[in-house]
Formats: structure tokens, sequence, C-alpha cells
């Protein structure tokens, strides 16, 4: 008898397609370091036959439609390197956001409309091998106080059928160790030109994907995105800054949030016009005042509601 699979064993390698849905063959030195990883292998759909017989019994089905979804989280953190890209780069491009790499100064994310990139994403668990290509899909950021910051993928790719295949060696040097949120680590946030004391903050890509399987079309499609920004802060005097005057008259508030402080190791997230939503109430911790503030990042001239640099 085989031994059983073990459920920590898990490699995961992703690479930029040169066309969509053409195998990208990761290799080794394409390793993603991830956490709280979930495959779902074989989504889609059980057709029934319903075929008409003269006796009771259960139907087959057909499986339909079929394709993966990969979540995890990897830690945010640069490369260590400033202009050079992290090793999770991968993953935000196929989340529709273009990389602009200035050499020895800074990495850049922002949006895109169109021309959306996609990866192949090999998942090992075992001698299992689930290849996912066509890869596209949509992220959240979370930043909380004391914690390590973290972007959740949630990515969607064409169906292949699994086999065994000898595992490799992942390289996981593009990655540094993380740095913890703190007032020593994140040494800046801001609304509005207002800083601000910070707990939680969440940015999320808003992707919406959609499987177009299709007869002539097999594709993960990003067809729109809603970006939203959650932050809890410290409440302030209605004198130094005013939520309440600010979302009933819809000024435009830019958000900045800094973390880390080498170079290298610096995360710097840009919302320049985002809308303030309504205060639904109060929320406490440590029986201190603190409000949940909700904003959406605003475009201007288009693709250009936010940015996340690395410098």
């Amino acid at each position: 008898m085989a031994d059983p699979i073990k459920w920590k064993t898990k490699i995961i390698l992703a690479k930029i397609e040169g066309t969509y849905a053409t195998d990208a063959e990761p290799a080794a030195a394409d390793a993603m370091l991830m956490t709280d990883v979930e495959l779902r292998p074989m989504e889609g759909q059980d057709i029934a036959r319903n075929i008409e017989r003269p006796h009771l019994g259960a139907q087959e089905t057909i499986p339909a439609g079929l394709y993966v979804t990969l979540t995890g989280s990897v830690e945010l953190q640069g490369s260590g390197a400033a202009g050079t890209a992290p090793g999770w780069g991968i993953l935000m491009r196929s989340c529709a956001a273009a990389e602009t790499i200035v050499a020895a100064t800074s990495v850049t994310y922002n949006p895109v409309s169109d021309g959306h990139e996609s990866s192949s994403i090999y998942f090992w668990m075992g001698n299992t091998q689930h290849k996912l290509t066509g890869v596209r899909g949509t992220a959240n950021i979370t930043l909380n106080a004391q914690g390590i910051p973290v972007a959740r993928f949630t990515l969607m790719g064409l169906f292949n059928t699994p086999a065994e295949a000898v595992r490799v060696t992942p390289d996981l040097s593009a990655f540094q160790v993380p740095q913890v949120a703190s007032n020593k680590n994140t040494p800046a946030f801001s609304v509005g030109g207002q800083a601000m004391v910070l707990s939680q903050f969440g940015f999320n890509l808003g992707n919406d994907v959609q499987q177009r399987l299709l007869i002539g079309r097999e594709e993960m499609l990003i067809v729109d995105r809603s970006e939203s920004i959650s932050a809890r802060v410290e409440a302030l005097p209605l004198s130094t800054f005013n939520p309440y005057a600010i979302a009933e008259a819809r000024t435009r508030q830019a958000v900045q949030l800094v973390h880390g402080t080498q170079a290298g190791k610096i995360v710097t997230i840009g919302a320049p016009t985002c809308s303030l939503g309504r205060l639904p109430g109060y929320e406490q911790s440590q029986n201190v005042a603190e409000w949940p503030l909700s904003l959406t990042p605003l475009p201007t001239n288009g693709d250009d509601q936010w940015t996340i640099t690395l410098t």
C-alpha cells in the first residue's frame, strides 16, 4: 500500500504566459511562498442526462465548465532591492495590474483596463501535480497593527487533468522575511493629508473574474473591477477631520499608507482620489473611540485610481 499524501507537502510555481493559456512551464525559480492555501481542483457543473428509463434509480452526470481556483496569501514585502520585482509580482500581473520597473529605484503596480496578462501555475501535493493555465484573478490586501501585512489572492485557471510528476525543489530566495505592521515599521497613514492612528486596513482590488467557457473561446476574463478601501482609525476632533462633512460634500480624499523603512523593503499604497463613504456608527477598541472609514478609489484619467509602489 502506498504511503499517504501529506497535507504539508505543497509546492506552488507561477510564471507569466507569453500567449494566453499556453503553458509557460514554470520552474523552481518561479516558486511562490504562500500561506493559507486552498486548491479547488475541479470546479464547474454536473450536467444530468435525465434519461427516461423503465425503472427507478440515480441519473449519471457529466462534468462540464471545468476550471480551477487557487486561493492563498503572500506576505506583503519588497524584494530587498529597490528596482527589483518581488516574487509575488507575477500574481499582481495576473490580476489586471501593470508592472513598471525603474532600475535600482522602484517597482510600481497600477490597474489596467485592457491587455491583461495571464500566468501558468503548477501546484503539487505529494507527487500529484495540478496545472492551471490562463490564470487571472483578484486580490485583497490587509494590514493590521501587530500583524503581518498580506495580499490574499483568488486565482482562477483553466482545468488540465492532474497527473503524477517529479517534484521540484522550490527556490524561494525572491521572498524576504516580512515586517510586522507597527508604529516603527509602518511610518505613515493618512487620509486627505491628515495623519491618522490606524488599527486595521484593507484594500480590495475587486476584480470581476468570469469563466468564459464557450465553443471557440475558453478564457478567464476580468470584465470589471470595483476597488474599495477600509480603514479603522482613532476618531479625531471634527475641527481636525470631519468625515461627516467630507462624505456629504463628496470631497475627494487622497489615501496613503507606507509600510517599511529600509530601501528595498518599503511598500507604499496610494489612492489619490477617493470618495469617502458615510459613517454608519462608532466602534471602540480598549475603550478608545474609532471610526470605520470606507473609501472608494476613483479614476481621474483612467487606470490611475491606485498604485502599489515598492522602493
